[in-house]
């Protein structure tokens, strides 16, 4: 069985897609997002989905990404936001190396914005972060081998910080 070289988890605006491809680049290895899987099993966005199809759906396709990811990825793998909601991602995520980039809610509004493209930004997007961001720290934390703090800091940086937590 495959697994990755490191799962990277984080909140909305975290870094995981901009620090995971720096980092895939520094390991030699190849980067993968989950919500790029969902996208393309769905033929979609993910906005689209959730306005198609419901919240319920879209989770039931990270679910199948996530695990599905787990096991034939040999590169750094981007977890979505949310995607550690779920008990069997957060099961499955048990013996992985997951590096949690944990980011504070005024960085995570400067680098996703208040709303676009986000389904579940929509409304309220600064308070439905903020509530999102304490609701998943926990869960993170819970996953999570290491966490590196990203607010203020260059993706190159925070991925040369990551490549040394993964030396042996």
């Amino acid at each position: 069985m495959t697994k990755p070289v490191c799962v990277l988890v984080g909140a909305p605006g975290s870094g995981k897609s901009t620090v995971g491809a720096e980092l895939a680049t520094l390991l030699g290895v190849a980067f993968r997002d989950t919500d790029t899987d969902i996208e393309q099993m769905a033929g979609k966005p993910i906005p689209e989905i959730f306005i198609d199809e419901g919240e319920a759906h879209f989770r039931a396709l990270e679910r199948a990404a996530v695990l599905a990811a787990l096991t034939s990825h040999a590169g750094v793998l981007a977890l979505g936001g949310g995607a550690i909601l779920a008990e069997e991602n957060r099961a499955a995520l048990v013996g992985h190396t997951v590096v949690h980039l944990s980011v504070e809610l005024p960085d995570a509004v400067k680098r996703v914005g208040l709303g676009a493209g986000r389904p579940l930004l929509s409304v309220n997007p600064r308070a439905t972060l903020k509530h999102l961001m304490d609701q998943r720290r926990p869960l993170y934390a819970e996953v999570a081998t290491a966490t590196v703090v990203t607010d203020g800091r260059a993706p190159e940086d925070l991925a040369a910080e990551i490549v040394a937590l993964l030396k042996p």
